[in-house]
């Protein structure tokens, strides 16, 4: 693929992706959206965050990969586990990278 190729393909994801969502935000002060909508809304981030994430922790080389060498598994239970039992955010993702980076280290090496 040429260079003017990829630039030609990320300006028309660009138009595509800035037309849709300029539509949407267009129209938002006009549209009235039920309660249940809103509120279902509210759990959008989260489920695409599942959605990306989830393949990183559990495959490998297009395989179920369920192993305690798995870094990126090990990263996510510890980081499910401080989640739970302290609900902060900031302190989930540090303790969830950190458990990563300890397990990559000792595993690769």
């Amino acid at each position: 693929m040429s260079v003017s190729e990829s630039i030609f393909i990320i300006i028309g994801m660009f138009i595509v992706t800035f037309g849709v969502r300029f539509v949407l935000f267009a129209r938002a002060h006009k549209v009235v959206m039920p309660p249940f909508i809103e509120k279902a809304l509210k759990f959008v981030p989260v489920a695409v965050l599942t959605a990306i994430i989830t393949p990183m922790i559990f495959l490998q080389d297009q395989a179920l990969y369920l192993s305690l060498f798995n870094p990126w598994l090990l990263g996510a239970l510890a980081s499910f586990l401080v989640g739970i039992w302290r609900q902060q955010q900031l302190l989930t993702i540090l303790v969830g990278v950190v458990v990563f980076f300890i397990a990559k280290f000792f595993f690769s090496a």
